[in-house]
């Protein structure tokens, strides 16, 4: 099989729905999800997600599977193509991706936009809108911050995601 990966868009919130679907007519796909860290009611909760929302990549062999099914296949928006084609991505994209898979989910290096010394707003918690100077990273995910709090330099550690630069 001289198959291909493609781009599919799936319908907000329906990429496993077209996961689903479009196995059922034969085609391969490829889902992409990391593990993304939800915060919500006090509740910190570690839940899938996919890498692209509303993308996922099928392999097809244009010249033996009936492809044009894909525009009408149950929680698929549209294939992504150039004219009348659909436009392939290079295989390395894939091999890639799954090279950085870990029990299924991809491996994300996530790098602050923010550096030591700089300016860092705190989004939630105790000290939320609260701005401050970031002096460093204590771990992976936790970031000490030096916040002004009633004429005092007060150092505070606090989560990655729970602040920004300023």
């Amino acid at each position: 099989m001289s198959a291909q990966w493609y781009v599919v868009q799936a319908q907000p919130n329906a990429e496993r729905k077209a996961v689903a679907h479009l196995e059922r007519q034969g085609f391969v796909t490829y889902l992409p999800r990391y593990l993304k860290t939800r915060r919500h009611a006090r509740r910190v909760e570690i839940v899938p997600a996919p890498l692209f929302p509303r993308y996922l990549f099928v392999g097809i062999d244009l010249d033996t599977q009936r492809w044009r099914s894909i525009f009408s296949t149950v929680g698929v928006s549209r294939l992504i193509c150039h004219g009348e084609q659909p436009t392939a991505i290079p295989e390395q994209v894939i091999n890639s991706l799954k090279l950085r898979e870990d029990e299924g989910y991809v491996r994300l290096d996530y790098r602050p936009s923010f550096r030591v010394g700089d300016k860092i707003r705190v989004l939630e918690g105790a000290f939320a809108d609260c701005l401050g100077l970031c002096e460093g990273m204590r771990d992976r995910d936790r970031v000490a911050i030096l916040l002004d709090l009633l004429g005092r330099k007060v150092r505070v550690t606090v989560d990655l995601e729970a602040v920004a630069a300023a």
